[in-house]
């Protein structure tokens, strides 16, 4: 019985996948199915319908499984790579959820997209350094190819296993390089729970896309 009621509600996403009235609701009741033992596989219908809105509907579902997803993993680089913004911004989410210290490529494929072009992919991927479990951002930084993504990667790392340098963070915060101050925000995020200093400090510079962050990550901490 189900079985029965996945499929159809995969059905009725497929076939109406331009409406939201309609596939809301089915995508939320789909959720509550995989929940209750639905196969996860099954989302591949989804996930390769070759409907940029489908497949969205797919990696929202997909990053709101945790560990449940973990074993679509192998289909998230591609999500990663999708040009629909949505799919690219849910699949990170996957990333930092689902994935574990097994899945260093894909964890190292969506750290490289830190460089994305659109803003709210780079603000997705901050969340994902800011939140990755220590195993998770070692994991991705083995699987990086040299280059400063990675020793900002191994940076990051090192706030975890050194006393963090203060001022170290604070300069990169005011770096030239894009990527620099967002890792550097990551960092000052990761901290925040013990130390919420390097957090405000981010939310005085002036770049806007990493003081919106820090006032949000500020707000969320009360």
């Amino acid at each position: 019985m189900q079985t029965q009621a996945g499929d159809d509600l995969i059905g009725r996403i497929l076939t109406h996948s331009s409406h939201d009235d309609v596939v809301g609701p089915a995508a939320n009741e789909l959720l509550s199915q995989l929940f209750a033992g639905y196969p996860v596989d099954n989302l591949g219908r989804l996930l390769h319908s070759g409907d940029d809105a489908t497949v969205r509907t797919g990696t929202w579902l997909l990053s709101e499984l945790g560990d449940l997803a973990t074993p679509l993993m192998d289909e998230v680089p591609a999500l990663l790579s999708h040009p629909h913004r949505e799919v690219r911004f849910f699949a990170v989410e996957v990333v930092l959820t689902s994935s574990d210290s097994e899945h260093g490529p894909v964890i190292a494929q969506a750290i490289n997209m830190i460089s994305d072009y659109d803003e709210a992919i780079r603000w997705k991927v901050v969340q994902l350094l800011a939140a990755a479990t220590a195993d998770q951002l070692e994991a991705g930084e083995s699987c990086l190819q040299a280059g400063p993504v990675k020793k900002l990667t191994e940076w990051l790392v090192r706030q975890e296993t050194e006393e963090p340098d203060a001022r170290d963070v604070i300069a990169r915060l005011h770096s030239s390089d894009p990527a620099s101050r967002l890792f550097a925000l990551a960092a000052a995020a990761r901290l925040s729970e013990e130390d919420s200093a390097l957090l405000e400090q981010a939310a005085t510079v002036e770049d806007e896309e990493i003081r919106s962050f820090a006032e949000l990550v500020l707000s969320e901490l009360g």
